[in-house]
């Protein structure tokens, strides 16, 4: 090998170990600052980000998914920035509690406006919220950001959204417990204090359980929660409604596509049959009471139109949303 080939690979082997050792660093820097988090989520600024990201070659040794928050958007609940905040930080904690000796191939960062407009711009954010994931092999611009509907389901959206860019598993999600430990026993005395009172109510049949009234606003109130969808709301924590993203002075309360359902979709749909079925029970256990017959053709013809008008506008709904139509047959007799 000729002197120029053995100091053209010396000059190479020495730039190498250079950029391997400045990668080791950053990476020890962010386990560092990871460290030094509650919920290991890293506070990025132009600076930072541009020393962790922008000015690093690729492929860059680790990934990053960043949180952009704006705090003077925190006092409007229809962003629920500080909600979405929340959940990434349990994203965050859960990830590390599940992956500790996947910590220095995923970090979770955050930037805020206020300290970091530039850093806005250079990724076009224009919009909260918004979430960006940076790989190894990606730019600031190529980097993959986070579909607005899948915000609706929080943490496991996210824990999602990581694992199918990265390949890497975020694992279980672990969410602090509703009561402390303090607050439980706090409960349990409470309880086991007014147990004597309670059974002494039952005795004497002094209770709401006894009233026939209560039975029948919980009835209705059964059928509502069940043909509103409302179970799915509270486990997807769907929201009531959305900020139109090309016009954030409207809010979107029917979202076209069946992979999302909003709040305020099920609240309409569970309204629209709840009239069909207080008709229904009233026709078959009140009107049938009704000594007057032209007064029950009356109220039948009502009840049927009401009904009838009520379903068609379920099946308009489920067909704009679904593009799934749905077609009366004639029996085979028939024709």
């Amino acid at each position: 090998m000729s002197p120029f080939r053995k100091l053209l690979l010396l000059i190479l082997t020495v730039v190498v170990s250079s950029a391997a050792a400045s990668n080791d660093e950053r990476v020890s820097e962010l386990l560092s600052l990871q460290a030094r988090s509650k919920s290991g989520i890293i506070r990025l600024n132009d600076q930072s980000l541009s020393r962790f990201l922008s000015s690093v070659k690729t492929p860059r040794p680790y990934s990053i998914l960043l949180f952009f928050d704006a705090a003077q958007l925190h006092d409007k609940p229809e962003l629920r920035l500080t909600e979405l905040r929340n959940e990434f930080a349990i994203v965050s904690s859960s990830f590390l509690t599940n992956n500790p000796s996947s910590s220095s191939k995923l970090f979770f960062c955050d930037i805020e406006f206020k300290e970091s407009q530039l850093s806005f711009s250079q990724f076009g954010v224009n919009a909260l919220p918004h979430i960006r994931l940076i790989g190894p092999n990606m730019s600031l611009k190529d980097s993959e950001p986070m579909d607005q509907g899948d915000f609706s389901r929080l943490a496991e959206s996210m824990a999602e959204f990581v694992e199918a860019k990265t390949k890497i598993s975020v694992g279980p999600i672990h969410r602090p417990p509703v009561f402390s430990r303090n607050q439980l026993i706090l409960i349990a005395v409470v309880i086991l204090i007014w147990i004597p009172f309670f059974i002494k109510k039952v005795l004497t049949g002094q209770t709401l359980l006894h009233d026939p009234k209560v039975w029948l606003a919980g009835s209705v109130f059964v059928y509502f929660f069940s043909v509103s969808g409302a179970m799915h709301n509270i486990i997807r924590k769907m929201p009531m409604f959305l900020v139109d993203r090309n016009d954030p002075s409207k809010l979107v309360f029917f979202y076209q596509g069946s992979g999302m359902q909003l709040g305020a979709e099920g609240f309409a749909v569970g309204s629209l049959y709840t009239v069909v079925g207080l008709l229904l029970a009233f026709v078959t256990h009140g009107l049938v009471r009704v000594r007057n017959v032209t007064v029950q053709r009356v109220v039948m013809i009502f009840a049927l139109l009401v009904s009838f008008l009520a379903v068609k506008q379920v099946v308009h709904l489920d067909n704009w949303k679904t593009g799934y139509g749905i077609h009366g047959f004639w029996p085979s007799s028939w024709n």
